[in-house]
């Protein structure tokens, strides 16, 4: 009885010692399904610059295995791995309710543990983490399975759909909520890859919750809490899925809208299939057996993809498209109301999900919600093959990434600038990064332009191409964003090249686009395009952007390369390659970056208009770079340019480079001077700056009367231009007193295009 008493007192001191001991060691959560434990050890390895774990409170096993796992039901009975952590108890005040941040994995990984939580916990937040459903403890291993067969009868893979594991992460939100220990409207949520497209999701829903019929209703706790998502600080997301595993080129970056449209794409083949084999192989997945769930039938669409084309008007096809558009891509979801406060970081050598997955949400965002607080973050790093690992761009892409979670979790600091910042891929893979491009927004990051104009027609050869460079350029699984291939123009491909880049070279920033004609006959082929920067000597070339088209019929079209932010150095010359395929063997496994297309043909390119964004401002490199050229509009209904952009030309109304001039009208000789009206084209999206000549017509009147240079209109635009004549032109006047007209040819030379001329018959004016 003593002792007992003793205990009892010791008991009370220590209570009375540490405040809200009895809260600090937080025994359990959801419901009592995960326990919680005091951390002791100061010594656990923690990340660089990180502060001890003592005090924390642990809820979880940390790692995810089949002696180690933690589960909590979700809303349909599916057992979920799940690890929660808290800060160290205050010594003074309320313990909790906490700012949550949200942390969520890649495609075949599992829950986040408690070390690499580590960010969140010393900055004060509590952080929750979990197996998605399908993969290891979370229904995903036999063990797993074993353990609640009956809550594991349906747990399979559902690739990151909005109604099931978007809905687990803002059920197990709520249950934290009700619990008392997490502020309902104070939540965060980033993550990689997967966890980057979770994050899209729930930012993109808000305050929203989707249930298993597509119905959207108010995201709520199971007790009744409104929830809401406060920022989302997704890195390297997909926003929509099916245009990021199978693109067709639609994709342009200064329109407004830039959902999947037109025809099924071309198969991003090693990507998808080195994603489908790590999924049931490091990931232990279990997918949905082949046609018994079509909301996430995994192994049927791969299975449709792996056989080639033709894809167009097969339903099979289309629904894969309906499918993940509806359910599995955050640009899909209702976007009647503003999405939650963004930073989005994308990975300019990323070719699983590149910049324009995080470009296509930015612009309908800003151009729907003019005030919408939506910042970007560009630069090398990437979890995806070919993606980069330089620590002063991760350093730099954490301190934005800290300022937005401090201030929308915390209140902490103003409110951050909506800005976006670039950071340029530098090779070799250890050199430094460099300062950052910022600017207010994307249309701003790149205020020049260079441009390459050819109307000679070349042929892209059906069985054209180089499998060595190929296969070098070829992401996954072993890709690398400085590799260099043989740097020779490759057989049977369409090649066009800038002059070498003048002393400081230049920075390309941006996704170059290309406007051209196409003829190709068939409706299964493609064309990839590569912008390659070939070296002094041209033995080598290195990879600075790529795209895969899937041609609309004959005549122009535009598309674009994915972006990127690199320096072109002195001597080097940018290359643009238009190939058949983007691939090194015939189609199958994890070789090729583009799966090749079923039956080929050849097809002939020509009038080809390259546009090359770059940082530097019009009039750098020796006057290589000028002011942007007014945008070309693909041929899509409603079509509209994104916030930030200047004038446009839909492709329709497009002239191609050697039929954009200036036209020529009246021309009058007034006393001494020579004048003459020029108009250009409506149609035109420019019309470059010309010299003009002024002859006469006749051997009689043979020679130069006047010269004008520099002569630019505007689209759409006429003036009249005059110049003192010649002494010819003089002379011949002196020798021709009761002339009143005289025959002319009036020759017009754009700079890099064919001139052309006009044949006149100018007025003669005697006095002025």
């Amino acid at each position: 009885m003593r002792k007992l008493a003793v205990s009892v007192a010791v008991t009370a001191i220590l209570l009375l010692g540490q405040g809200s001991a009895a809260q600090a060691t937080i025994p359990d959560v959801f419901d009592g399904a995960v326990s919680c434990a005091v951390q002791t050890d100061p010594l656990i390895p923690l990340p660089s610059g990180a502060q001890s774990t003592a005090g924390q409170r642990w809820c979880g096993t940390g790692t995810s295995n089949l002696l180690s796992r933690s589960t909590a039901k979700t809303f349909d009975g599916v057992p979920i791995d799940v690890n929660v952590a808290f800060p160290p108890a205050p010594t003074s005040g309320p313990d909790g309710p906490y700012p949550l941040v949200m942390i969520f994995h890649g495609y075949s990984q599992s829950k986040i543990n408690f070390t690499a939580m580590q960010r969140w916990l010393q900055r004060g937040y509590a952080v929750f983490s979990m197996t998605d459903r399908g993969f290891h403890e979370s229904c995903g291993s036999t063990a797993s399975r074993d353990a609640d067969p009956t809550g594991c009868a349906d747990g399979w893979v559902r690739l990151l759909d909005t109604r099931y594991e978007v809905r687990d992460a803002q059920l197990f939100a709520g249950m934290l909520a009700d619990e008392g220990l997490v502020q309902p409207q104070r939540i965060a949520a980033t993550g990689g890859s997967y966890g980057g497209g979770l994050t899209m999701a729930l930012a993109a829903l808000k305050d929203r919750t989707m249930l298993p019929d597509g119905t959207l209703v108010a995201w709520e706790s199971p007790d009744g809490k409104p929830m809401s998502l406060a920022v989302g600080i997704p890195s390297i997301p997909w926003t929509d899925l099916a245009y990021s595993l199978v693109p067709n080129g639609s994709n342009i970056d200064y329109i407004e809208d830039a959902s999947y449209h037109g025809r099924f794409g071309v198969m991003k083949e090693s990507w998808v299939n080195l994603l489908y084999g790590i999924g049931l192989s490091v990931g232990e997945g279990r997918y949905a057996p082949a046609g018994e769930d079509p909301s996430a039938d995994l192994s049927g669409c791969l299975s449709l993809l792996s056989a080639g084309e033709p894809y167009d008007g097969r339903p099979e096809a289309q629904a894969i498209l309906d499918e993940i558009k509806a359910h599995h891509s955050s640009y899909y979801i209702d976007h009647g109301e503003q999405p939650a406060p963004l930073l989005i970081y994308s990975g300019f050598t990323d070719d699983l999900f590149p910049v324009d997955e995080a470009t296509r949400f930015y612009n309908r965002t800003r151009a729907q919600y003019p005030d919408a607080r939506i910042g970007l973050i560009f630069g090398p790093n990437s979890g995806h093959m070919r993606g980069m690992s330089k620590s002063d761009a991760t350093a730099y892409q954490e301190s934005i990434e800290n300022q937005w979670v401090d201030h929308y979790l915390a209140g902490q600091g103003p409110a951050p600038a909506t800005n976006v910042h670039a950071l340029l891929q530098t090779c070799p893979a250890s050199a430094p990064v460099g300062d950052p491009y910022v600017a207010k927004d994307w249309a701003s990051i790149s205020p020049g332009e260079i441009r390459l104009l050819s109307s000679t027609a070349q042929i892209v050869s059906a069985t054209g191409g180089d499998p060595v460079s190929g296969q070098i350029f070829n992401p996954a699984p072993l890709g690398q964003a400085c590799a260099a291939a043989p740097g020779g123009k490759e057989s049977g491909s369409a090649d066009y090249e800038l002059s070498p880049a003048p002393a400081g070279g230049f920075t390309v920033l941006g996704a170059p686009t290309v406007i051209a004609k196409i003829k190709q006959a068939g409706d299964t082929s493609q064309l990839a395009a590569r912008l390659v920067d070939v070296a002094p000597g041209g033995l080598t070339k290195t990879l600075v952007a790529r795209g895969l088209w899937r041609p609309q019929g004959d005549g122009f079209q535009v598309f674009q390369l994915h972006a990127n932010g690199w320096k072109v150095e002195e001597g080097h010359v940018l290359r643009l390659e238009l190939l058949p395929k983007d691939a090194s063997v015939p189609a199958g496994l994890v070789a090729n970056y583009g799966r090749p297309s079923n039956d080929q043909t050849d097809a002939v390119v020509s009038d080809l208009d390259l546009r090359i964004p770059v940082a530097d401002m019009p009039g750098a490199a020796g006057g290589l770079v000028k002011a942007p050229a007014a945008k070309v509009l693909p041929d899509r209904p409603g079509v509209k340019l994104a916030p930030g952009y200047g004038p446009a030309t839909p492709i329709d109304d497009y002239v191609p480079p050697r039929k954009r001039r200036l036209a020529v009208g009246a021309v009058r000789i007034v006393g001494k001077r020579l004048q003459l009206k020029i108009r250009c084209q409506a149609s035109a999206s420019t019309c470059p700056r010309a010299r003009i000549v002024v002859k006469g017509a006749t051997r009689r009147t043979r020679g130069t009367l006047a010269r004008f240079a520099g002569v630019t209109v505007a689209p759409g635009r006429a003036r009249t231009v005059r110049t003192r004549l010649t002494p010819r032109g003089r002379k011949l006047l002196r020798q021709r007193p009761r002339a009143r007209r005289i025959a002319v040819r009036v020759t017009v030379r754009p700079r890099d295009l064919k001139a052309a001329s006009f044949r006149r018959s100018a007025r003669i004016s005697r006095k002025r």
